[in-house]
């Protein structure tokens, strides 16, 4: 037997949308490389997609339909589905159904979904996790541009003069993006300016870094509008042929009054003046914004105040220039493409426009298309708790963890009749609530497309046969379709779902809407299988598609002219008090995703971060009396959760960071998404994620415990816990509030009986350190070790988990004891760059015995060389070591 051929697909995770080539091995194990020919990314991937053959395991697949726990066949698990659907409908009419989906579903899952809900079903209650990520952006475009419209290209980012990041870790969230971007400063000189509250590893490479205080970003580009406008920069021609509302924008912004902005926006005067002339001077400017614009009570305003800018200097459409939206999700546009939100149709097109719904109902056959928009996720999950909503259909994620007052959603999903959820496993918190589990094809196993966040459409292709019962969504969705006496829904493949939807896209369009990819419309089963990737638009005119759009007009409003939008300042819905004085962010980190179904797989992408953190400026965590690696509460006026404490300058004053990934079955209490309030943008009606007032206090844990075992350790019944994969096993970080059991029976219970029968069992008592130490070794293999002690355990946690599962003999037991490596065994310390697994004691011997730079670093260790998300660390040790020797 011999290896399968490679398989070109594109990667699951962000909105960059790389390439990827899977190779399955004779062994069952897929081998994962960069494609060099995809356009999006040129053979680079990011740690996290770098590790996608290590999250391939079926250990935890949902692999067999079941109802209330009881596994049953397809077809009583389509008919219940079916059924629990029609019961509502006749009840209770067709709101009383929804479908919430997401952006990692394929575009063809997420037109079936759209067309069953919105077309036949005749319910606009069909809305995304997308509207907790993009949605600002959707509305903004609309707005300026009259359609959900990305004018530029990833090449932008390699011919800009100036690159100014709003509200966007680059370097974490899109590295793979931000290597190309530090690729144009070594190359051209690239000026990269971050507006971002905290000093990300985005903003420790940027030229210029804008601290701005939350929820200040309309004043800041309203203050930047008034700038260009006062100096002379408005480019004449293209505002007076080509835009509307120049003049009401321009009234709202004011004048420019650095004073005062200073103030609102808590950058300093000079930085302000800096920012504006630099602004003014670079004609060739790309504006990237993300979740920090787009996450918030303003978000819409936040997009529209960028574009205005841009709008004034004509600086759109042209190489090197633009408003650029980078998408969270792979997804999330593809998504937006057949009318993912609840507001919009397939194709573009508007549920509120009756011109729209016409054209829709006559290409699908159906007089059932809804005339009024559904609900928006926020609203969705409202009406669920009223009882509003008798059927819900849950599709690729966990809103239990993800959405705004994630408990209050939790109890709400215990309370609706029937919640289905179609998922590849059965341990989120959203899939423990189900009453029908229905298992999903995962990537790998489906075939389908992708749109990325410059409008390029790529495969995801099968590589991995079906697991189990596993069905792609779009044939899950027609059964139902079916059952329910819906014609239309007949599909055989993938391929006739896409050339369906290219055949919707040019259906009486001739130009008239931005989304067409008519050129696809015939696209047989080889060809769809053949499909390479390209941009849209591709009208049958133009088959390869669109780069930029705009440069001369051509907008997509009534008048064909882009619409200046006047954006007044306004604080954030909920505001600090002295009951909450401070501010809440969240976000992503670098080597982990959404609530980690997939990356939490690998212990690679644990080995950077591997518990959750709330990140604290250094006089916050004195006032309230909180030291590094305390456990810290943070609560809101919804709920607390428990963090390790990192106190660090990264952050300012007032503002903490707390990562969204940790929930059920990770940690024991972390999702901050519980401490988030409903307040949402008026236009788009995604939520704020980015500013919730909240309070800190120290956890005043008697014991803490650092575990790892080669089988999952029992540590759920304690008052904190926080689980992550290693390479041969599990690891662990715990911790009681209570001191009644002495450390040696503590162990006991979370040890357990994983120590086979006849076990060596090393313990000892350090007196000194008032560490309990125990190891447990099976056939002279590290089975687990437990580190128990008063105070947050203290240990060389990356070389220890490198030793579980290898065999030791004599004195290297000890060594293993007491956490330590010995004198002749390599520490490479706290691991830094997760591609390569290379420690902090790596960079700095490397950067000791003279690599002066980062390069010359990666020259010694290949640290950073991969996806370069860590290259902004490996500086810092770099300069530190540098320091350290010319003193």
């Amino acid at each position: 037997m011999t290896n399968a051929a490679p398989i070109k697909t594109t990667c699951p995770y962000c909105g960059v949308g790389c390439g990827v080539v899977a190779t399955p091995n004779e062994d069952a194990s897929v081998s994962i490389a960069g494609d060099k020919e995809h356009p999006a990314s040129f053979g680079r991937l990011c740690s996290k997609g770098s590790a996608l053959g290590e999250t391939l395991s079926l250990d935890d697949r949902l692999l067999h339909p079941r109802i209330h726990g009881e596994q049953v066949g397809w077809d009583a698990a389509l008919s219940h589905v079916a059924d629990a659907f029609r019961t509502s409908i006749d009840a209770h009419g067709p709101d009383s159904v929804a479908i919430y989906g997401s952006g990692q579903l394929l575009t063809e899952d997420y037109y079936v979904a759209n067309k069953l809900m919105k077309g036949f079903i005749g319910s606009g209650n069909m809305d995304t996790n997308s509207r907790l990520c993009m949605a600002s952006s959707v509305a903004g475009h609309k707005r300026a541009f009259g359609s959900d419209t990305v004018p530029g290209s990833y090449e932008d980012l390699d011919e800009a003069d100036l690159v100014v990041l709003v509200g966007s870790n680059f370097a974490w969230c899109h590295p793979v993006l931000f290597q190309r971007l530090q690729a144009a400063q070594a190359k051209r000189g690239t000026k990269v300016v971050v507006i971002d509250p905290s000093k990300t590893a985005t903003a420790q490479a940027a030229d210029m870094h804008l601290a701005i205080r939350p929820g200040a970003d309309v004043a800041l580009f309203n203050g930047l509008l008034a700038h260009l406008s006062k100096a002379g920069l408005t480019d004449t021609a293209f505002v007076a042929d080509h835009t509307s509302g120049h003049a009401d924008a321009l009234h709202v912004a004011g004048e420019p009054d650095l004073y005062q902005l200073a103030d609102i926006t808590g950058i300093e005067t000079i930085t302000l003046q800096r920012f504006y002339e630099l602004f003014a001077a670079t004609s060739k400017t790309v504006t990237i914004y993300s979740q920090g614009v787009n996450q918030s009570s303003a978000g819409t305003d936040k997009v529209n105040a960028i574009i205005n800018c841009h709008l004034l200097t004509g600086r759109i459409g042209k190489p090197g220039s633009g408003p650029f939206s980078v998408t969270g999700q792979p997804n999330a546009m593809g998504g937006r493409e057949v009318g993912g939100l609840a507001n919009q149709l397939a194709a573009h097109m508007s549920v509120e426009d009756a011109d729209d719904r016409d054209r829709v109902g006559r290409f699908w056959g159906t007089s059932s298309v809804t005339s009024t928009a559904g609900l928006k996720a926020v609203d969705l999950f409202k009406a669920i708790e009223r009882g509003d909503i008798k059927t819900l259909w849950v599709m690729a994620t966990n809103p239990a963890a993800s959405m705004p007052e994630a408990d209050l959603v939790a109890a709400a999903l215990k309370k609706c009749p029937t919640v289905i959820v179609s998922d590849v496993t059965a341990t989120t918190r959203t899939a423990k609530l189900a009453d029908v589990l229905l298992p999903a094809a995962g990537w790998g196993e489906k075939d389908g497309t992708v749109t990325n966040s410059e409008r390029r459409i790529s495969r995801q292709r099968k590589f991995l046969p079906l697991p189990g019962e596993a069905r792609p969504d779009w044939w899950i969705m027609s059964q139902v379709a079916q059952r329910l006496g819906f014609d239309g829904f007949g599909y055989t493949a993938p391929s006739e779902i896409f050339a369906e939807h290219a055949a919707l896209s040019a259906f009486e369009n001739e130009g008239s809407r931005d989304f067409d990819i008519g050129a696809y419309a015939n696209l047989s089963p080889h060809a769809y299988d053949a499909l390479t990737p390209f941009q849209w638009p591709a009208p049958k005119s133009r088959p390869a598609g669109t780069k930029r759009l705009f440069a001369n007009g051509g907008f997509f409003t009534p008048n064909r002219r882009a619409n200046f939008v006047p954006t007044p300042h306004r604080p954030p819905a909920s505001t600090t008090c002295d009951r909450f004085p401070l501010v809440l962010n969240t976000g992503r980190v670098r080597d982990q995703w959404h609530t980690m179904t997939r990356t939490g797989k690998t212990g690679r992408l644990f080995a950077h971060t591997s518990e959750p953190y709330v990140e604290i400026h250094p006089d916050d965590a004195s006032a309230a009396n909180i030291e590094a690696a305390d456990l810290v509460a943070v609560e809101s006026i919804r709920g607390r959760i428990t963090a390790r404490a990192l106190v660090t300058d990264r952050q300012v004053r007032g503002n903490i960071f707390v990562p969204m990934h940790w929930t059920d079955p990770y940690a024991s209490c972390a999702h901050p998404d519980a401490l988030v309030g409903p307040h949402v943008d008026p236009v788009s009606g995604q939520p704020e994620l980015k500013h919730t007032p909240v309070r800190i206090s120290r956890v005043p844990a008697t014991w803490h415990g650092f575990v790892m075992s080669m089988d999952k350790p029992d540590v759920e019944n304690f008052d904190y816990w926080a689980l992550g994969r290693t390479d041969a096993g599990w690891r662990g970080e715990i911790a009681g509030l209570s001191s009644e059991k002495p450390l040696e029976v503590l162990a006991t219970d979370i040890l357990g009986g994983g120590a086979a029968a006849g076990a060596d069992v090393l313990s000892s008592f350090d007196l000194k350190s008032g560490i309990y130490r125990t190891a447990v070794f099976n056939d002279r293999r590290l089975h687990s070790l437990l580190l128990l002690s008063s105070r947050p355990v203290e240990a060389a946690r990356a070389w220890l988990c490198d030793q579980l599962g290898q065999t030791f003999e004599g004195q290297a037991r000890h060594y293993v004891l007491a956490g330590r490596a010995g004198v002749d065994q390599p520490d490479k310390g706290a691991i830094i760059c997760s591609c390569f697994q290379v420690g902090l004691n790596e960079i700095a011997a490397a950067a000791t015995d003279g690599a002066g730079s980062v390069d010359a670093v990666g020259s010694c260790t290949k640290a950073g060389t991969n996806c370069g998300s860590c290259r902004m660390e490996i500086k810092r040790i770099v300069e530190t070591i540098n320091v350290k020797q010319a003193v």
